[in-house]
C-alpha cells in the first residue's frame, strides 16, 4: 500500500467533525487529538520546528536543501464538515474501478452512482477508496494531510532534489470558517503558500468567494386548534413563507462558476419554534451584500406581517 493511502486511512480513524455550535477553537476534541496525532509523526519523520498551539494549530519546517528558493507553505486542515457524521468511518479500496456503479452498503442499499457522480468515471482503472456510505469518508482535508506528509517524506528519502524550506500548518474548523482565523502568519513565515484540499489532479484555485451564515429564529402562538381562529401562528408555516421568499434557483444545484446562491442547511420546527440555518456565497462582494440585504428585508416583511 502507498505512504499517502497508509497515512489516509490514519487519519480517516479520527473523528474530526467541526461543531459549528462551539465557541472554542478547535470546535471539537478530535480535531486536538488528531493534531497532536500528526506533530508526533511530524518529528519522528526528521520534521523541526514542530509545535502545536492551544487552538490547535500544527506547525513544521522541512529545512531547506537550497538555500537560494523561497519559503513554501503546505497547508491543510483538520475539521470534517458536520453535515454527515465523521465518526466510525469504515473506508474500503476499491481496486482497479470498473466504471460501474459501486456498491458502497448491501445492507443499506447504498450506491456510489455513475448517473449522479460521472466524475468517478474519470478514474477507471484507478483504485477509489469508499465508505460504507453511512459517513463521510473525511478526504475532505485528511487527503491534503496525507498527500503533504508523504511528499515531505519524499524529499527527504531523495536530499538530491533541490528546494528551499517547506513550513507546513495544518489549522482547524475551516469548515465553520475559523481555519485562518488564528493562524500567526508572522511565525508561519512562508514567502508562497498553497492550501491542499478538494478538486480535480492539476487545478490551481487563486480565488476564493464571499462566505458568511444566517440563523433564522421564528417564534410563533400554540392554541387549541378548537379556537385558534385569529390567534394562533404556526412558527413551521413562516418557514415556509421565508424560504418561499428566497430566490429558487439561487442555490447550489442550480449554480456553478462566479454564480452565488443561498445554501438552507437545516429547516426544523414546531407550531411554537422554528429555526432556519443557511449559509451565503458569492464571488462578488456587492452582490454579497445584496444576499445579506435580502435576507434582513425578508424577515423585516415577515416581522411586520405577522408581529
Amino acid at each position: 500500500m502507498k505512504p499517502v493511502v497508509e497515512r489516509f486511512l490514519r487519519y480517516v480513524a479520527v473523528a474530526t467533525d467541526a461543531d459549528p455550535q462551539s465557541a472554542k477553537v478547535p470546535s471539537s476534541s478530535g480535531q486536538l487529538f488528531l493534531a497532536k496525532m500528526l506533530a508526533e509523526e511530524m518529528k519522528s519523520m526528521g520534521l523541526s520546528d514542530v509545535e502545536v498551539s492551544d487552538h490547535g494549530y500544527v506547525m513544521g519546517s522541512l529545512p531547506a536543501a537550497a538555500e537560494e528558493y523561497p519559503v513554501i507553505g503546505l497547508i491543510a486542515h483538520l475539521d470534517t464538515s458536520d453535515a454527515v457524521s465523521g465518526k466510525n468511518v469504515r473506508p474500503r479500496i476499491v481496486e482497479n474501478y470498473d466504471g460501474k456503479d459501486i456498491l458502497l452498503n448491501p445492507q443499506e442499499k447504498i450506491f456510489l452512482s455513475t448517473k449522479d457522480f460521472p466524475e468517478i468515471l474519470d478514474h477507471v482503472g484507478e483504485d477509489i477508496i469508499v465508505t460504507d456510505g453511512t459517513t463521510l469518508l473525511g478526504a475532505d482535508d485528511k487527503a491534503g494531510i496525507a498527500s503533504i506528509l508523504a511528499a515531505l517524506e519524499y524529499l527527504i528519502d531523495h536530499p538530491d532534489i533541490p528546494h528551499g524550506t517547506v513550513r507546513v500548518a495544518f489549522t482547524p474548523d475551516e469548515e465553520v470558517g475559523h481555519g485562518a482565523a488564528l493562524l500567526d502568519l508572522e511565525r508561519f513565515g512562508a514567502d508562497f503558500a498553497y492550501t491542499i484540499d478538494a478538486g480535480p489532479i492539476g487545478e490551481l484555485c487563486y480565488e476564493n468567494f464571499n462566505a458568511a451564515s444566517a440563523t433564522i429564529e421564528i417564534k410563533g402562538r400554540s392554541v387549541h386548534p378548537g379556537r385558534a381562529k385569529g390567534k394562533m401562528i404556526n412558527a413551521i408555516l413562516i418557514a415556509q413563507d421565508f424560504l418561499a421568499a428566497l430566490p429558487p434557483k439561487e442555490i447550489p444545484a442550480c449554480t456553478e462558476g462566479y454564480e452565488g446562491f443561498f445554501h438552507v442547511c437545516s429547516n426544523v420546527g414546531t407550531v411554537e419554534n422554528a429555526t432556519i440555518e443557511l449559509i451565503v456565497r458569492d464571488h462578488d462582494s456587492e452582490h454579497f451584500e445584496g444576499r445579506k440585504a435580502l435576507l434582513q428585508k425578508i424577515v423585516a416583511e415577515l416581522n411586520s406581517r405577522w408581529g
